[in-house]
């Protein structure tokens, strides 16, 4: 059996662009619109849209959904601003839907 030496990555489903680490998981204990979704401190490889606000399960927050820099696949989110205090470590970090991203090489 390989095992792989470098990071453990989450690729894109639809083109397998790599978009983000592993060790950069803060929770998987999210909803996304399709389901589980996972927080994560840092992404690669996306592109952000513009900023709105959403009403969310936890309340009002400023987001801006981010998608595949390569195929423009939808996968989740950015939180940029959370209005209710106890949801402040959310800003800057993002949402991966758990359906939109594969484990890549391992």
């Amino acid at each position: 059996m390989a095992h792989s030496i470098g990071p453990r990555l989450y690729s894109c489903c639809n083109c397998r662009n790599h978009v983000g680490l592993h060790d950069d998981i803060i929770s998987k204990a999210f909803q996304g619109r399709t389901g589980r979704a996972f927080l994560f401190s840092h992404a690669m490889n996306i592109v952000v849209g513009p900023k709105e606000d959403r009403h969310l399960l936890t309340g009002l927050h400023t987001v801006a959904d981010i998608s595949c820099a390569d195929c423009n696949e939808p996968l989740g989110w950015k939180y940029e601003r959370a209005y209710e205090t106890s949801q402040k470590y959310k800003e800057g970090k993002f949402i991966f839907e758990k359906a939109k991203i594969v484990k890549e090489d391992w």
